[in-house]
């Protein structure tokens, strides 16, 4: 089998419902998606284990951002995607061209699960770690 190093640089776009896009690449530490489905019990009383079906889709996404404040910062998209209630998620491994090796994941209609919307402490830099939930996803390589 082949294997290759992959060497991360994911890129994010984020927009809240209704909302224009926030491209936060450049503030963005880490990216985590997590896709798949849920499982729903299927095992009837001739089985001899458990067994289960596929049923809805299920999402996860774990941003770490550098936290910002001004029009088009990170603030301000936490701001936007609470009043909007629900996001549009779009995260591809390595640039903005798909391709089976680069491969972009949509999340449509995201929530975000809660927002920090001030730290400080002095001498840091403040990294917002925030999860998005809900939604469907679609992975895309052309």
């Amino acid at each position: 089998m082949a294997t290759a190093t992959f060497l991360s640089g994911a890129t994010c776009n984020i927009t809240p419902t209704g909302g224009t896009v926030y491209d936060v690449s450049d503030q963005l530490s880490s990216c985590e998606v997590l896709v798949g489905y849920e499982l729903l019990e299927s095992t009837s009383l001739s089985d001899t284990g458990r067994q289960a079906v596929k049923g809805l889709q299920s999402v996860s996404v774990n941003l770490s951002l550098y936290l910002s404040y001004g029009v088009g910062e990170i603030e301000t998209l936490l701001s936007a995607i609470i009043a909007a209630g629900s996001c549009t998620i779009v995260v591809s491994p390595s640039g903005t061209t798909e391709s089976a090796s680069n491969p972009e994941f949509t999340i449509l209609t995201a929530t975000l699960d809660a927002a920090p919307v001030i730290m400080s402490s002095i001498g840091t830099l403040a990294v917002a770690t925030i999860s998005f939930s809900n939604g469907t996803w679609s992975r895309d390589i052309v």
